[in-house]
């Protein structure tokens, strides 16, 4: 099965050459005065979103992404969005990026030619995996093949223990040969055994292999990830050496572009685990980009969910391409510390490549309005995760589009207006998607355009509604006690349904919500994660080596944070993995501050017992505890937003009527609709319903009523 949160784009050319995008001159405009120009720029499969905000307000556009040069769809959003506001380029004051396109080039396999050296003994265990079966009763079981092939897979003989001890010495000689056969490739990963305790090895390599190899890309396990378990480190640094020649081109090159058309602020990139991080930390770390839009969507779910204080929240993001499911409890996103990329089956944990670094723990599915249907050797629908992307784009956009993808269903359904999408930039062709369902659904299954649309959509409602599932029962959690936040341009038109499928009774959409993840990146804070493992028992605690450890993890930590903003005050959380022994894994403890500083043995254990029952129901008597891994998250505090005090709902507001496709009924039904704008605080509406704007449809169904609040955001309950 392909994988289920696979982009399908065309490559980025790293020699792509665009002609400068000509600015309105500064005296077209009348310059408006504000104190700060904030820029959030994100680039999915199928849009490019940004967002400009001042103290003035708040605008923001969608662009069509563009493949071969990605910055050019940039530099068309700033034009628009500083036109809209009367600023020009060199006005803007910080522009914060997130993308995708780290993601994709994993995903399809389109990065720098690359070696990998390792210990003598350990050439396969990245292609060996783990001996976890992901799927235990198929014979026929399918893996991702490594991403780097065994011919460019190089050993040297040398040794350290588990205790960070050298066995066996390098000698320099011998990686100077290899250096010499390794003329000609782009990047290198180097992963020694148990270099995250001594990295002595490693550097040599890495001095000897710049010394002999101009311009050749090096990236070191314990620099990108100095954690235990080989085969997660390994293919993390992998993975980092695999897209780092291409993401240095790129943000090289946006770096450039951007500063010939005015803009010279800094530049910075949201990573995966809800921070910012400076663009040169970026390029050389990119594998901590590869979750960076979706993170910057988490962050801004998480934003409203504080302001209306939620302490359960189920954050929904579906754009172009695919969909995101996150908890956020207590106004903060669950991260983790590993995730994977690419699998080959879908929900199925163990079948793609696991990345080991601070991430927001999501899970994501090829479900976006771009995700193409087919019918299988069964006769049933499926969709995605091929998409449409931007070129061609789904059938109605009349690019060449000819399959159906999920907008052709929801411009069938009533639920799009052909003449008003994306602001009406966009116009869509009804027609066009109803020939491509009966040429590719309706005709295979006997069924008329309507009842194909409706087929696709519950399809993938139905895919989104199970990995919500599937994701809520990992992590111990009844979804029903949960809100539900709607953001992505395609989320609004389906949350609804969702919500009738999970049985969640409120549904919040914010304002900007077809933009949410740019918003995103404009309210997270400056924030880099530090993580080492080293092994202690607790009946062998060292209150020095605690403290010391901290300490280091911490100035780590601390000094990416100073990269991006050398005056700001910087907060830093801390956090160990425990685990009984001899479990396989571990479970992630916050520690308090004063037990960080002040480490106790008895304090560890009474946080991990806490934890461990909370996540298991008990504890095991008896069993000593150990810890494996250290973290350290050093941020900058952000500021906490304005509470919402809900108005009692007025009277059901008038509006227009549209045709509007009922679930229930499995008919068309004449709805209500209305501008966003016209839902004021406190003014109500009541489904069947489509209450538009020029980003996104937010669909209420029936059953359900639409109250606007007093900060632009739309609250969707169930009526009881």
């Amino acid at each position: 099965m392909p994988n289920a949160s696979a982009r399908y784009e065309r490559p980025i050319d790293p020699d792509a050459t665009s002609a400068p995008l000509h600015f309105p001159r500064a005296h077209d405009y009348r310059p408006l005065m504000t104190e700060y120009a904030n820029l959030g720029v994100d680039i999915g499969g199928t849009f490019t979103d940004v967002v400009l905000e001042t103290a003035d307000g708040m605008v923001s556009t969608k662009v069509l992404t563009t493949y071969a040069a990605p910055e050019d769809a940039i530099l068309d959003g700033i034009a628009q969005v500083c036109a809209r506001l009367c600023l020009t380029p060199d006005m803007i004051t910080r522009i914060i990026h997130g993308t995708t396109l780290a993601t994709n080039a994993l995903i399809e396999r389109r990065g720098a030619r690359t070696a990998f050296i390792t210990t003598e003994g350990f050439r396969d265990v990245i292609e060996m995996r783990t001996e976890s079966r992901f799927e235990q009763y198929d014979l026929n079981l399918t893996l991702p093949l490594p991403l780097i092939p065994r011919n460019d897979r190089h050993t040297v003989r040398e040794r350290i223990d588990a205790s960070g001890d050298i066995l066996i010495p390098l000698e320099r000689s011998e990686v100077e040969a290899l250096a010499d056969r390794l003329r000609g490739v782009a990047s290198v990963a180097v992963g020694l055994l148990h270099s995250y305790l001594n990295h002595a090895h490693e550097r040599l390599i890495r001095d000897v292999l710049i010394e002999r190899i101009p311009g050749v890309s090096v990236s070191l396990s314990s620099d990108v990830s100095p954690q235990m378990r080989e085969y997660e480190r390994f293919n993390t640094t992998c993975a980092n050496a695999y897209v780092k020649p291409m993401m240095q081109s790129y943000l090289g090159r946006l770096r450039a572009r951007l500063a010939e058309n005015g803009a010279t602020c800094p530049i910075f990139l949201m990573h995966s685990g809800g921070g910012i991080i400076s663009i040169d930390a970026a390029a050389e770390y990119p594998v901590r980009l590869v979750e960076s839009g979706p993170a910057g969507g988490a962050i801004f779910a998480a934003h409203v969910a504080r302001r209306y204080g939620l302490t359960k929240v189920l954050s929904f993001d579906m754009g172009g391409t695919t969909a995101k499911i996150c908890l956020i409890r207590g106004g903060t996103p669950k991260t983790a510390r590993v995730f994977e990329v690419a699998r080959s089956y879908r929900f199925k944990k163990g079948s793609g490549m696991p990345i080991s670094i601070p991430v927001i723990d999501m899970v994501e599915i090829g479900a976006g309005g771009g995700s193409i249907a087919h019918v299988d050797a069964l006769n049933q629908i499926r969709v995605g995760p091929e998409s449409a992307g931007s070129e061609p784009g789904p059938a109605c956009y009349r690019r060449g589009g000819t399959r159906p993808a999920v907008t052709d269903a929801d411009l069938t359904l009533g639920r799009l207006d052909p003449a008003a999408f994306a602001g009406g930039s966009i116009p869509l062709d009804p027609v066009a998607s109803q020939s491509a369902l009966m040429a590719h659904l309706g005709e295979r299954l006997h069924m008329d355009a309507l009842t194909a649309a409706f087929g696709l959509s519950e399809v993938v409602d139905e895919n989104m509604a199970n990995a919500a599932r599937v994701h809520a029962v990992e992590n111990g959690e009844d979804l029903s006690q949960y809100t539900m936040i709607a953001f992505g341009g395609a989320a609004p038109l389906h949350a609804g349904r969702l919500c009738e499928k999970l049985g969640i009774d409120r549904l919040i959409v914010p304002p900007g919500a077809g933009v949410g993840s740019a918003i995103g990146f404009l309210r997270a804070p400056y924030a880099f994660e530090a993580t080492r493992s080293v092994y202690m028992r607790m009946d062998a605690f060292d209150r020095d080596t605690v403290r010391d450890l901290f300490a280091s993890l911490r100035d780590e930590a601390t000094a990416f944070v100073r990269s991006c903003d050398a005056t700001a005050t910087i907060e830093a959380d801390y956090k160990v993995y425990m685990r009984y022994k001899g479990q396989g894994w571990e479970i992630p403890v916050t520690l308090t501050r004063g037990l960080a500083e002040h480490p106790t043995a008895p304090g560890f254990l009474e946080l991990f017992e806490a934890e461990y029952s909370s996540l298991f129901g008990r504890t095991v008597a008896g069993m000593a505890v150990e810890i494996t891994v250290w973290a350290v998250n050093a941020t900058t505090p952000t500021a906490d937003p304005v509470p919402v005090t809900p108005t009692p709902p007025r009277s059901p507001v008038l509006a227009d009527e549209r045709p509007l496709f009922n679930p229930a009924s499995a008919s068309m039904v004449r709805a209500a609709e209305i501008h966003r704008k016209r839902l004021t605080d406190g003014a109500l509406i009541e489904g069947p319903a489509a209450i538009t704007e020029d980003e996104t449809t937010i669909i209420v169904p029936a059953g359900f009523t639409a109250t606007g609040r007093a900060d632009g955001c739309i609250d969707v309950e169930r009526i009881t």
